[in-house]
């Protein structure tokens, strides 16, 4: 089950478009963006990591400027779900963030991320420099080396990066329990234990 029937089934879909490009992230801390399929699923993965300030969920990588949920959700749009990260790198740094990442997607799968399906939900690295970009080749190699398999995961360069409507937003604190039906309903905890094992 998807975001799409979750938020018809049990909420209003609210009218508006994605909102500016975020601020620059304070003195001293550094932002990165990940795209891991359901940007609620992937903000909750990473708010969880020490020293990690913030999370945005957003669009990235599309041609049009400020685009709404629904124009990204029915693909055609260019733009994947992605969310943005603020950290302290002297507490973690962008090779951990890079690490945890891979392991909160099925980087095998080259056709979206569990039951949300598409181009828009394709898991990538949007790197902002080279110094990402070699870590996030390194941690492709790895998760390949580990899986035996084809990572499909892409590295892309940062784009603008658009924050999504403000109902997405930390969404499954404000929805908790719509938002474990989703997890649940859409197979991503289960899918990761038979992609990564018991250390999902």
């Amino acid at each position: 089950m998807n975001k799409s029937i979750i938020l018809a089934a049990g909420a209003s879909l609210f009218a508006g478009c994605a909102q500016a490009a975020p601020p620059p992230p304070p003195a001293g801390k550094a932002a990165a963006v990940f795209a891991g399929g359901c940007f609620w699923c992937t903000e909750s993965d990473f708010d969880k990591v020490p020293g990690v300030i913030s999370t945005t969920s957003g669009y990235i990588g599309g041609k049009s400027a400020n685009p709404t949920y629904e124009q990204v959700s029915a693909g055609g749009s260019g733009h994947i779900e992605a969310v943005r990260v603020v950290y302290d790198p002297a507490k973690v740094s962008y090779a951990s963030l890079a690490a945890k990442f891979i392991r909160t997607i099925d980087p095998t799968d080259g056709g979206g991320q569990f039951c949300d399906r598409g181009s828009q939900y394709q898991s990538a690295f949007f790197v902002a420099n080279p110094a990402e970009r070699r870590v996030a080749e390194t941690v492709k190699a790895n998760g390949a080396s580990r899986l035996a398999k084809p990572v499909a995961t892409l590295i892309l360069p940062a784009t603008p990066f658009y924050a999504a409507e403000t109902y997405h937003q930390d969404y499954y604190k404000k929805n908790p329990v719509k938002y474990r039906f989703y997890r649940l309903s859409c197979g991503r905890d289960a899918r990761l234990k038979r992609v990564w094992g018991a250390k999902a």
